[in-house]
Parts: structure tokens; sequence; C-alpha cells
């Protein structure tokens, strides 16, 4: 039976290089000279730390424009809050997305009902499995998945025959 997986994964090697290529161009720039920006990665997080929200901000932006040279996509990002970190310094949590959460997987089931379609969705893993008897049926699908679903950076692989 004729099946393909929808998922939600960033490469995590490119997110690693951006970070590392913010961090050479923050230790050159001549307005974070003597500031203690910086930003790093642990697993799935990658922490921002400087004076001010401010820096924080430029940070953020290098960080962005890093990883579209990189063909990561942006919506990937989950940003937190802003926190005191002691002294006059602060710090924010960025999580990088990984698999589709149960809520957006059930919205997506949602919409692959409503439009009587004869295919199956089964989340899984951090993945949306969607099966069908027609091939044509999986290709409409997609359309309708990457047309209806604009807030999170789907792909579709696993596609069998």
């Amino acid at each position: 039976m004729p099946s393909f997986d929808t998922i939600c994964e960033a490469s995590m090697v490119d997110v690693k290089h951006a970070v590392e290529n913010t961090n050479k161009e923050i230790a050159t720039r001549f307005d974070f000279k003597g500031t203690p920006a910086a930003i790093e990665l642990k697993d799935k997080e990658i922490t921002l730390r400087g004076n001010a929200d401010f820096q924080l901000t430029q940070i953020e932006d290098i960080l962005r424009n890093k990883l579209t040279k990189r063909q990561v996509d942006v919506r990937f990002l989950d940003k937190g809050e802003m926190q005191k970190a002691g002294g006059d310094q602060v710090k924010q949590t960025i999580k990088v997305r990984n698999g589709i959460d149960a809520e957006q997987g059930k919205k997506i089931q949602r919409l692959i009902k409503d439009s009587k379609l004869k295919v199956q969705a089964a989340i899984a893993d951090g993945k949306l499995r969607v099966t069908g008897v027609k091939r044509d049926d999986l290709q409409t699908a997609m359309a309708l998945i990457k047309k209806d679903i604009v807030d999170m950076p789907l792909s579709f692989d696993n596609f069998r025959d």
C-alpha cells in the first residue's frame, strides 16, 4: 500500500555550523568587543547571552542570516523568554523543533480527514504517516498539507509505492 511520512526535522549539522559561524562573527565584530556576548548549542537548545536585549536581538539576526545561508528554515526556531543571567547580563533560550507534536499532528489529521480523500493518517514517533490506495490521492494530500500548513516547515519522506 503506498504511503509517505510527513516530518518536521532540521539538519542539526547545519544548525551547528550556523551557530559556530555566528560565534566567529560575534568575536570579530567591533560592537561586541569587550562584552559577554556569546551563543552556544547544547542538544537541541541554542542559548544566547549578552548585556542587553538589544544585543540578543543582534545575535539572533546574525544566527537567522547564517541559518538562511545554509538553507535551514527559521521556522524551526522556537524562541523563549529573555531572562536575567546575573549582574547586568541577560540570556535567551531558543529551541530547535524536531518532530511533529501531538497537537499539530491532530491538526494535519483533521485537515486530511475533512478533505474527503481516500487516505488515512497516523501519528507515530514525531512523524505523520499517510497511507492510501492510489498514488494520486497521496500526491493530492501532499499538496493539501503544503498549502494549508504554513506555520511549520514540513517535508515529506519515505514515499513508497
